[in-house]
Parts: structure tokens; sequence; C-alpha cells
């Protein structure tokens, strides 16, 4: 049974040679070119083509390459019949936490500050605030979320997390639902989102959530650029609500050159970096998904259609 691989990435060639270079003897296919369509029962998908997937009679399992599902579930022309599925992978799990944590404390201790007066030969102590002084919230207590939200915690800040339904974390307050996003909020100091991107949490990070924050609160987004409204960040930091932002993900990426982001003195732009999968590090449970698949077997991390993750 063939697997290819239908990505619009610059990373086809690793996937290809790291998948090979496990097996040598699997027929690996890459879109467009897939030989006989009626033979492909399994895809290695990241932001395809939409209706792609039509292609394939056969197809009975379509496997993210990343964490995320939305670039997968935004094709209304899915076949119906197909199982999807995700990445869960330590490596990416820690990563996500680790680039996390890099921007909690950039802006806690203002290291940004700090490099901008050394570039004006300026010697400027400021006092800082301490891990136990601050609130931070997560937004969003999945695989990635909880994880990140453990290890700030372990720093000792104050952290509490917000989901959809309600998780237990150890020594981390959680709020679910929209009935608590409001008490969530008013006491999260740095807003963490790590959502999956849905029809309930698209535009979350709007003027809305923003007014509900404590002032200077600051706004970190490492899940998807289609969370935040981009002109209610704007507008709120230049008001002086809002004290500054860091993100990684943005509606159109590459960030384009002209866009506002770039030039506003207080976000940060990082290029979609906080988490990257590894393809070494993930072709196993590709593969172990490939052999469930031939041996009519339950796949792992499989995704629900319904929910979105």
């Amino acid at each position: 049974m063939p697997i290819i691989i239908v990505n619009q990435s610059r990373y086809i060639r690793h996937w290809v040679d790291t998948l090979k270079a496990k097996r040598p003897d699997l027929d690996v296919r890459v879109y467009p070119d897939a030989g006989a369509p009626e033979e492909i029962e399994f895809a290695l998908a990241w932001n395809h083509p939409l209706g792609a997937f039509q292609e394939f009679p056969n197809l009975k399992c379509i496997a993210s390459t990343g964490a995320g599902v939305d670039h997968i579930l935004r094709d209304p022309d899915l076949p119906a019949q197909v199982q999807i599925t995700r990445i869960v992978d330590e490596n990416l799990t820690h990563d996500m936490a680790t680039f996390v944590t890099a921007l909690v404390l950039n802006h806690v201790r203002d290291l940004d500050g700090y490099k901008e007066a050394q570039r004006e030969r300026t010697w400027a102590q400021k006092r800082y605030l301490r891990t136990q002084d601050l609130g931070i919230g997560v937004m969003g207590l999945g695989v990635l979320g909880s994880y990140t939200a453990l290890q700030l915690r372990k720093l000792g800040f104050r952290v509490q997390g917000w989901a959809k339904s309600p998780k237990v974390l150890e020594d981390i307050g959680t709020y679910a639902g929209p009935e608590e996003l409001d008490a969530f909020l008013a006491s999260s100091r740095i807003l963490v989102c790590l959502l999956p991107l849905t029809p309930e949490t698209a535009n979350i990070l709007n003027k809305e959530t923003f007014q509900k924050l404590p002032k200077d609160a600051f706004i970190i987004n490492v899940a998807r650029g289609e969370h935040l409204v981009e002109q209610d960040l704007i507008e709120m930091l230049d008001d002086g609500h809002l004290s500054g932002a860091s993100l990684d993900v943005f509606r159109e990426e590459p960030l384009p050159e002209n866009h506002p982001f770039w030039s506003h003195p207080r976000i940060n732009v990082t290029p979609h970096i906080a988490s990257v999968t590894n393809p070494e590090s993930a072709v196993e449970q590709i593969l172990e998904n490939y052999d469930r698949l031939q041996k009519k077997e339950p796949l792992l991390n499989v995704v629900s259609r319904t929910k979105g993750y």
C-alpha cells in the first residue's frame, strides 16, 4: 500500500527521505504524481490543495504532519469515510513549552527594552516583576496547553487554564466554558493562546476579550492566526490597555511585507517556529498508523471532525 504526501510546504523531501530511511521498500508518492489513484489509502498532509483528496476513491486515512488539523478540516470536500489523525509528539510538546516560556520571561524581565537601551548606550536599571506576582492564563488545555501550563507553574508563576470542557491539572486553577471565561481573563496578566482552531474559537482574541484582561496585560499567540482579530489588537495596544504581544502565527503566512505588525513597537513577530514537527521524531507514529490501517486495527490520535481536535 503506497503513502502519498500531499504537502505544500518545503519539507516534502525531508519526509520522503525519512520514510524511506525507515522502510526502504515503502512506496512513497508525492502529489500530484499519485500513480493509480485507486491504490491510495493513506495520505500524509499539510496545507493540501482543497479538493485534492476527492481524487482517491479508496482513501481511508489522512494523517496531519503536525499537531493541528484545521488545515485539513477547512476543506469542504473531505471524503466522509476518511479518518483524520494528528501528531502527538513529546518533542513538539516540549518545544512549544520552552518557546512560550522564553516569550514569558522575555516580557517579564523586559529583555527587549534592555536591547534597545544597549543600542542607545543607555545604562538604565528597571524594577521587574517576580514570577509569583504574575498570573498567566493559558487558553486551551490539550496536550500542548496542559504541558506548557505545568512547566510555567514549575517556574513559580501563578498559572490558570481555560478550556471548552472541565480539566484537572495539579496546582493549577482551571476554568471551563463561556460562562467561566470572564473570571479567567480577569486575573490573566499574560494571556497565552494554545486553543485548537474551531468555529467557536475563531476570532476569540478580540477587543471584547482584551478589555476583560487587567490593564497592561500581554498577549502571546502560538495557536493559529485566525484566533486573532488583528485590528483589535493594534487598537488595544495603541490606547495603552495592552502592554504588548508576541505573535508566532498569522492569518496570512508569510506575513506580508507591508503588514503593520512588522513595525509596531509593542509587537514581536516570529515566523511560525514555536514548535515544528521533526520527521525523524514523528515518523514512527505515522508508520504505526500505516500498519494499523493495513491490519484493520484502530488508529492512534484520531481527530473528531465535530470537535475539530
